[in-house]
């Protein structure tokens, strides 16, 4: 009996410490996603560097947090819910590590911006559209912690709020663009912006999708399917 509860808290600690290694890999996409979004706004380049270069932590920690996981499969032998767990935690840091990649792609459009005039107010919309993913991020990682069905279904259903945003940006950079052709190239940065971040949203929402599983042992709604969402180009990944 007492080898027994040895190795269930051995297990035990072995998920706890996988699932404190997600929250750390969350931490540090969020504090991206502000950072490369500071960074653009003010036209920053010393902290776009920054988040460039905290970018391989986030790479770190999506692999570390493979290998645990691998580890306790094999070993622990986990039951049907604790293994619905950890697959669960391999496909949240799956997304988070992508949604690292989207903020290093904007931090990097920084240097370029910043040698280009504003564009209407396209500037304070992505701002607006990145607060409003990072916000999302924060809840559905909170739904991930308190086992939220509710909090995450409410974050699925909050990207259909970003798709809006991304395109009515498209259309005002659409419309900058015909009435000012010196325009095109700056439109063409930050429409790759609203792109990258309207991706985040989409990763968002596979996170929170993860957490209803983890929770009811279902997934979401397989009907729920986004529309094409209209682009200038398809290069953004």
């Amino acid at each position: 009996m007492g080898d027994k509860m040895h190795i269930q808290s051995a297990f035990d600690r072995d998920l706890e410490r996988i699932q404190a290694s997600i929250m750390k890999m969350g931490g540090l996409v969020e504090e991206a996603i502000l950072e490369s979004a500071r960074s653009l706004e003010t036209r920053d380049e010393e902290l776009a560097e920054t988040v460039r270069r905290k970018d391989a932590q986030i790479d770190a920690l999506e692999e570390q947090i493979n290998q645990e996981a691998a580890r306790v499969i094999a070993l622990r032998a986990p039951t049907a819910v604790d293994l619905r767990l950890v697959l669960s935690v391999i496909k949240i840091s799956s997304n988070l590590e992508r949604i690292g990649d989207y903020a290093k792609n904007l931090a990097k459009r920084t240097a370029v911006l910043s040698r280009m005039a504003p564009v209407g107010d396209g500037s304070a919309s992505l701002r607006r559209m990145g607060r409003e993913v990072e916000v999302m991020l924060h809840d559905a990682l909170d739904a991930f912690v308190q086992r939220d069905a509710g909090l995450a279904r409410d974050v699925i259903a909050r990207d259909v709020d970003i798709d809006q945003m991304y395109n009515a940006l498209f259309r005002e950079f659409l419309t900058h663009m015909m009435e000012d052709p010196r325009s095109i190239s700056a439109c063409m940065h930050l429409h790759f912006i609203a792109k990258n971040i309207e991706r985040v949203g989409d990763h968002v929402t596979s996170i929170a999708e993860q957490v209803v599983f983890l929770v009811t042992g279902e997934k979401p709604d397989e009907g729920r399917r986004k529309a094409a969402l209209p682009s200038l180009d398809e290069t953004e990944d």
